[in-house]
């Protein structure tokens, strides 16, 4: 397994007299038969289950097997791969059932089901589209107000005196707002923290994580990023979008909500993972298209972030989702800045139109691009060990919602403290010109006619923030301005993503890198003395936003075309593309990047694209667990569900085999016929699928795939199905329901000690 570094082993399991291990078990990496050992230490009493056998970097030591008290709480390790997650069924389950339908379908049929998919898909970009525009009318109007309000204060108490109450009106305001966002988010629903993006990549790569894709995490996710960005925090509202838009995928795809308990009748046929997890990679670009008005950038994300199994036509279905969610939220924004059909804001974030004749750039300035994609690199991995910390932190002392919440008000409000400070003490005073573009321009101790510099960075959503260091003329800031700036918001940044509240992380490293950027530009400029400006402040600010932003999440193709669609101009391409590698290549080298630091950090079984190099000797068989959990072609009922009952085991499928009589060479008794899974087998509980039943024909009527789509995908648990002890002894035959040809992994050769 190539997402194994050092161990995977199980957790303790709790035993009779209450001692309580991990709440949730861990990943059995040996291949040793179960068992438990009842071990004492002044007087205690402990269980302990399957420990860890797979050890790839490290040997162990006598110290690591001596025997230890039992601690109050196991310590958090990223190491140990939690068994709450399941995988996906991305493989189509080609049993009798499954066969038979698809030879009643007609060519017609065939046809009315594509046209069905590029139908969802049409709605899942239509609905991503609406979902975006109301997030970003909300935060525009929600935003305006409370920047208006202590604007007015402190134009007032700033001649009177007494900025004190200021400061505490905007650090209670953010705190307030910020409070409600982390409330609905750590109580109600705790899957909606933070971006989402981690969470939908191990989705598109074949890892079910619960609760992901419900309508309740979608409105979390909505409210909960509002009340982030105009609670002032450094986040951005884009990144949400991504996993906003793979939950409207997950549930229009299916044409009923679960939550809601309604079902419409419609699209029955794409109930299943293979097909839901095609449209949630639609939803997940359909988010990137909206965010950045990127279509072909979000096409990309998907390829990129996702696994494979792509063909042309998805592939266009997925960029036609993201062309109607960029078209939509153009139409309605158009409507709403009272200007119809204007579709100059293709996105969220609009970085507005670099002019090539202004910014060009040329081939000597290629070395410069590069240098600052390291100084990218190296933030971006510095940003990630000190975010790693702070989670681990996180999972081991604020763990409680209610202190999940504080801590998110406590941001909310040094956050604002230090905006404050910062404007207070800055001197950059800038001449207020009729072609301003600053919103809410703060004049504090500035002249008459001037406003303070540092409340543009500080005192604006984060967008606008980016727009002003792209666009805003040279002198705008100066360098002490930037560097400060850059600093402080560095660190809030990094302590503010692993927040119990929705947030991304994108819009902070642009602005990070684009005030860094511009500095050296002003700083590059400075040290020739040419009257012309060829290093221009926007053009460096634009390479350092794409250096610190590849430096932190450590993209390369997506990341460069949503960049240069972003900008509207394809001039860039060759230096965005040059700095996002250098970054990847220098941050790699000392961290991952963040979203795979915090995948790793909630214990998710994460296959990467490449294996460990030190795990090329291990075979599957070693980290399976052991004794293997079979069914045989006709199995009885009773044994079936006392295998689903056990605890100890939780598998989700189960190989079905063959006795077959053992030849004369000591071959294997048991023959594999397929692979049946938990949740066919509690369907086939359900409606009681007994050989006895059939012959009596005291069944109703033949099951079919309908039965098994209608309970996807919450099926119940084994522990609601009823069978008396008469139907224990009842024989289910399992031949016309199991996969007939699952994916199995030969033993090419024996090794020595197998």
């Amino acid at each position: 397994m190539s997402n194994i570094t050092k161990k995977v082993s199980w957790s303790s399991r709790p035993d009779e007299s209450g001692a309580a291990g991990e709440g949730t078990p861990l990943l059995n990496g040996s291949e040793q038969p179960r068992h438990s050992r009842q071990l004492s230490e002044e007087g205690s009493l402990f269980q302990i289950g399957r420990l860890s056998t797979v050890d790839l970097e490290e040997e162990r030591t006598s110290d690591e097997d001596s025997l230890r008290g039992r601690p109050k709480e196991i310590p958090h390790n990223e190491k140990l791969l939690s068994l709450k997650y399941e995988s996906l069924d991305y493989d189509n389950i080609e049993n009798q059932l499954f066969l038979e339908e698809e030879r009643r379908m007609s060519h017609m049929g065939f046809r009315c089901l594509e046209i069905s998919r590029w139908v969802v898909c049409g709605l899942i970009g239509f609905l991503t589209g609406l979902i975006a525009c109301f997030i970003d009318i909300a935060v525009e109007q929600l935003a305006g107000i409370k920047y208006q309000v202590v604007k007015e204060n402190i134009e007032k108490f700033t001649e009177v005196g007494g900025l004190s109450i200021s400061l505490i009106l905007w650090a209670v305001l953010n705190s307030a707002i910020v409070m409600l966002g982390a409330i609905i988010v750590a109580f109600f629903e705790p899957i909606a923290a933070g971006s989402g993006i981690p969470q939908i990549k191990c989705y598109l790569n074949g890892v079910k994580i619960p609760r992901v894709v419900r309508l309740k995490t979608l409105v979390v996710k909505v409210c909960g990023v509002i009340c982030s960005v105009v609670g002032g925090l450094a986040v951005g509202k884009e990144g949400p979008m991504i996993h906003s838009g793979a939950v409207v995928a997950a549930g229009v795809s299916q044409g009923r909500s679960t939550s809601l308990k309604r079902d419409f009748k419609i699209f029955e046929y794409f109930r299943r993972d293979t097909e839901k997890r095609d449209f949630v990679s639609a939803g997940a670009a359909a988010g990137v298209s909206a965010a950045f008005g990127a279509p072909v950038g979000g096409v990309l994300f998907s390829l990129e972030e996702g696994a494979s199994f792509w063909n042309q036509m998805l592939t266009w279905r997925i960029f036609f989702a993201s062309m109607i969610s960029t078209f939509t939220l153009n139409f309605f924004l158009s409507i709403y800045h009272k200007n119809p059909g204007d579709l100059s804001n293709p996105g969220l974030i609009n970085f507005g139109r670099f002019e090539t004749d202004s910014v060009t750039y040329n081939l000597y300035e290629i070395p410069l691009f590069i240098a600052m994609g390291a100084i990218g690199g190296l933030l971006g991995a510095l940003f990630n060990v000190l975010n790693y910390w702070l989670t681990i932190f996180r999972i081991r002392y604020v763990h409680r919602p209610c202190l999940q919440v504080m801590e998110a008000m406590l941001v909310a409000a040094v956050t604002a403290t230090v905006s404050f400070t910062m404007i207070y003490f800055s001197n950059d005073c800038q001449p207020l010109g009729p072609e301003h573009t600053e919103e809410y321009p703060l004049q504090l101790f500035c002249a008459d006619g001037e406003y303070n510099s540092m409340a543009t960075a500080f005192f604006n959503t984060p967008e606008r923030s980016v727009r002003s260091l792209f666009h805003n003329q040279p002198g705008t800031y100066n360098p002490l301005t930037l560097g400060l700036f850059t600093l402080t918001y560095f660190f809030l940044a990094c302590w503010t993503y692993g927040l119990s509240v929705s947030a991304g992380v994108f819009i902070p490293s642009l602005l990070i890198g684009a005030a860094w950027g511009r500095l050296c530009g002003i700083l590059l400029a400075s040290l020739t003395s040419s009257s012309s400006i060829w290093a221009d402040p926007g053009k460096y600010a634009l390479i350092g936003a794409a250096a610190q932003l590849g430096g932190i999440v450590r993209m390369t193709l997506s990341l460069t075309v949503i960049m240069v669609e972003a900008t509207g101009n394809v001039t860039y391409g060759l230096p965005i593309m040059l700095v996002l590698m250098t970054a990847k290549i220098v941050g790699d080298y000392f961290q991952e990047g963040l979203y795979d630091i915090h995948i790793k950090l909630q214990s998710v079984p994460f296959l990467h694209w490449e294996a460990p190099a030190t795990s090329h000797w291990l075979t599957a068989r070693e980290v399976m667990s052991s004794p293997v959990t079979c069914l045989n072609r006709l199995e009885k009922v009773g044994t079936i569900v006392d295998i689903l009952s056990n605890t100890s085991t939780n598998h989700n499928g189960f190989p079905v085999v063959e006795l077959v009589t053992e030849n004369d060479e000591g071959g294997n008794p048991a023959k594999l016929c397929g692979l049946i899974l938990r949740s066919q087998l509690i369907v086939l509980l359900k409606h009681k699928v007994f050989v006895e039943l059939a012959r009596s024909r005291l069944t109703h009527r033949k099951l079919q795939l309908k039965d098994f789509r209608d309970a996807y995908p919450r099926f119940p648990p084994i522990q609601s199905i009823h069978v008396s002890q008469d139907e224990r002894e009842c024989m289910m035959d399992l031949r016309e329901f199991m996969n007939p040809t699952p994916y199995t992994v030969p033993q090419v050769e024996t090794l020595p000690g197998v």
